[in-house]
Order: C-alpha cells, then structure tokens, then sequence
C-alpha cells in the first residue's frame, strides 16, 4: 500500500468525506484516476466523475481523460451554488465556525456576511446573550431565529437567489448609519497579492462597505480557498485582521499573512 493510500485507508461514509479525501490525493499526486478511486472507495465510477465534476465547479481540479487534474493555483474559480457549497468540507466549517463565535462576547455588534461557513457561525450562537448581529443572508438570517439572545438585523435589498445573498443599494444604505465591532467574511478565494475576491460584483461592493463599517475585519473560510482568484476584488490581504482557517492552509500564505501582521487561528476538523 502507498502513503497516500494508507493516509486514506478508511472507508467512507458520505460523498462530503469521499470529496474531501479526493481533493487531499490531488493535492499529494498532483493528479487521480476514475478507475483506482472507483475501486478505493467502492463506489461506481459514474459516482466517482459526479465528484471530479463538482470539484471542476469548485476550481480545486481539471478533469482529463481517465482522472482529473489538481488546478493551477492561479485559475478563477466557478462559482458554487450554495446546495454545492454547504456539502463540501463541512466538519472545517463548523470547527472554523466554533472558533469564530467563541470571539463573540455579550455586548458585541457583528456582522455575518452570507454563506455557507457564516451560516454555521449563526448556528453556533443559539446560546450567547446581548448580541446584535446583521447580515446579508438569507441562511444566516434563518439559522439567527434559533438564537434568541441575538437581536437580528437584514439589510435587505434585492436577493441573489445563487448565494441567498441580498445586494443593491438598499443593502448599501442599510449600513451607512452603523459601526460594528467585527465582520465575519466569507471569501470565494484569497490570494497575498490579489487580495480577497468573489464571483459577483454586486456582492464585492457590498463587502466593501462591510469592512469599511467593522472595526474588525475576520476571514472565515477553509484552506482550500487559498491561492485561487475569483474575478471580484473585495479588499487587499492588508485590510484583514484575522483569518480562521483549517491547517491544510499552504506554508507559504501561512507564513506570508503573519509577516503581514495578520493574526491566523488553526483549526482541526469536529466530528460529525
């Protein structure tokens, strides 16, 4: 058995794990192969191109024929529906999300920009008190119903029905006339010199005036986020305060945000 077969050499129980264990071998390989995956994770190979095509949509692989291929890290991504989102690296995002929401003290104001990894910080705020929190997302704002310690603010604004995500001016004025202590960011993808990005320009212009109105700026988002570009620059890696992360994060964005002055939290993966 090979190193890399015996760092995977556990039988799956999801497609979300499948995925992830997928994308580790591209990583370590640089490529795979329908037919060895088929075989590892005893799945059919009509299972096992549905994951390279969803990782194709994800910008993390290239598909070619008989496998795939890891992506250049320089590629823009496509953009996810959320359903594609929230099925990919879920037990990072609710560990990311944990460590987030420890942050939040009574008394705080935050902001919970829309996603997936967001969503799951609302989730863990079921419990805190004297708390108000706005976000843009309709998920968010769904899962903030449970909290009711946490006094709830929308933006409004037209809904993006791809992200569950509300943009346009009215979105824009509803922050104008607050302060926030912290915004908890969602990125599409984060690179050391393109900065934070996204895949709509509607939303990047809103993020803007988000961290313009947070003393804080915090980036939410799993490792596999680093090294890419999606084609809307929200702000420079500078602006950034903190990144909660996952520690596949690479070496050199690792290193590269500290010297920059940028507090970085690793986390480990919870158990589903």
């Amino acid at each position: 058995m090979s190193n890399t077969d015996a760092a995977t050499d556990k039988r799956v129980t999801g497609t979300s794990e499948r995925r992830e264990q997928i994308i580790q071998r591209l990583r370590q390989q640089g490529s795979v192969q329908v037919n060895d995956l088929s075989s590892f994770f005893g799945v059919s190979t009509v299972t096992i191109r549905n994951d390279l095509a969803f990782l194709e949509k994800q910008g993390v692989a290239v598909r070619a024929y008989g496998g795939a291929l890891v992506c250049d890290s320089g590629t823009a991504a496509v953009e996810p529906t959320v359903e594609d989102k929230s099925s990919l690296n879920t037990s990072l995002k609710r560990s990311i999300a944990r460590a987030a929401a420890d942050l939040i003290k009574p008394g705080h104001r935050v902001i919970l920009d829309s996603g997936t990894t967001t969503y799951e910080i609302a989730r863990h705020l079921r419990n805190h008190k004297e708390v108000i929190a706005m976000t843009n997302g309709l998920n968010v704002a769904n899962a903030l119903l449970e909290a009711e310690g946490v006094e709830l603010l929308m933006t409004g604004g037209h809904l993006r029905r791809q992200s569950l995500s509300f943009y346009g001016d009215q979105a824009d004025q509803s922050l104008q006339n607050y302060h926030f202590d912290m915004l908890f960011l969602g990125v599409d993808a984060i690179d050391l010199e393109r900065g934070v990005s996204t895949h709509n320009e509607d939303e990047a212009r809103l993020n803007r005036r988000m961290c313009e109105v947070a003393e804080r700026v915090i980036v939410v988002t799993d490792s596999t986020k680093f090294n890419r570009s999606s084609l809307h620059k929200i702000i420079d890696t500078q602006r950034i305060h903190m990144v909660i992360t996952d520690a596949g994060i690479p070496e050199e964005s690792l290193k590269g945000l500290r010297k920059g002055g940028i507090e970085v939290v690793l986390v480990g993966e919870e158990k589903l």
